[in-house]
């Protein structure tokens, strides 16, 4: 793809961001579209935030994704917020338009879309979490705006998470549990949906998986784990043995991608090409 002066620009701040694999999906999504632009990350350190981003309006971006440590802090300096990040309490996506910055999430589409293009119906169903961190968020609010008819939550520390509960409490009910505890555990036979949100055997530490007893689980009991770093977890593996439904967290992380691309540019992203070129850097092609 040739650059020139009329290219637009995209891009992604955090801090760092040598690990990103946004350009590895967005550009080739984008030459796939045939549109001038062009995505790249930038290193922003949480002391030049603002500096940053007036940098990006003034230097003409169409937009810019935004990554740790900048999700929440970034809120302070846009000009519109939407629902969804309002709920998530985080941004990902800006999108710059006639010099104003409106701040988007679209963590919760991506997780509810690849969840849906798996065939499965969330409307009316009960699901139980593992972990309340920053993720657990924008799952929640996927669930809820998908009708999802109850969420139980598995966590360490319980008093940490009531917090979190409590802003969703008004659209479903949710409870909040130990996940040593029996009752928490015993309680899975109910979910229709297991949703691993911690990163609990992500890559270095694949032996790791958060704790489950698989005996109280169904075996039609959809298993989904937000890691895609392995494709398998330990997690996954588990659940394959029994026979249980599986989706690891790639399709999200594709999923998610294709949403701010499409609120940059107005275009639909080339799904399977994006999820081409990810397994190919991973090497899991």
């Amino acid at each position: 793809m040739t650059f020139t002066g009329k290219t637009k620009n995209l891009g992604l701040i955090g801090y760092p961001v040598e690990h990103s694999l946004s350009p590895v999906i967005q550009n080739p999504a984008i030459e796939a579209a045939g549109l001038d632009y062009a995505y790249i990350a930038m290193p922003v350190e949480k002391t030049r935030l603002r500096e940053a981003v007036s940098g990006l309006n003034s230097l003409g971006f169409k937009g810019f994704n935004i990554t740790i440590p900048h999700k929440v802090d970034i809120m302070e300096f846009l000009d519109e917020i939407d629902e969804n990040a309002k709920m998530i309490g985080a941004v990902n996506t800006v999108v710059i338009k006639d010099g104003k910055l409106y701040g988007h999430n679209t963590d919760s589409t991506g997780f509810v879309t690849a969840l849906e293009k798996k065939g499965f119906a969330i409307k009316g169903k009960r699901a139980a979490l593992l972990g309340a961190g920053g993720a657990a968020r924008a799952v929640i609010w996927g669930l809820i705006k998908s009708g999802i008819a109850s969420i139980d939550i598995g966590v360490r520390n319980v008093a940490k998470v009531e917090l979190l509960a409590d802003a969703f409490r008004q659209y479903v009910p949710i409870t909040v549990m130990d996940w040593e505890t029996p009752d928490f555990q015993k309680g899975l036979a109910e979910a229709d949906l297991l949703v691993n949100t911690t990163p609990l055997g992500m890559l270095p530490h694949t032996d790791a998986m958060p704790l489950v007893h698989w005996e109280y689980i169904r075996q039609d009991t959809f298993i989904y784990d937000i890691i895609y770093v392995p494709q398998r977890t330990k997690f996954l593996q588990q659940a394959q043995e029994r026979g249980n439904p599986t989706l690891n967290g790639e399709g999200m992380l594709i999923e998610q991608g294709a949403a701010a691309f499409k609120l940059w540019t107005g275009h639909e992203a080339d799904i399977v090409l994006m999820t081409e070129a990810l397994r190919k850097h991973l090497g899991n092609s």
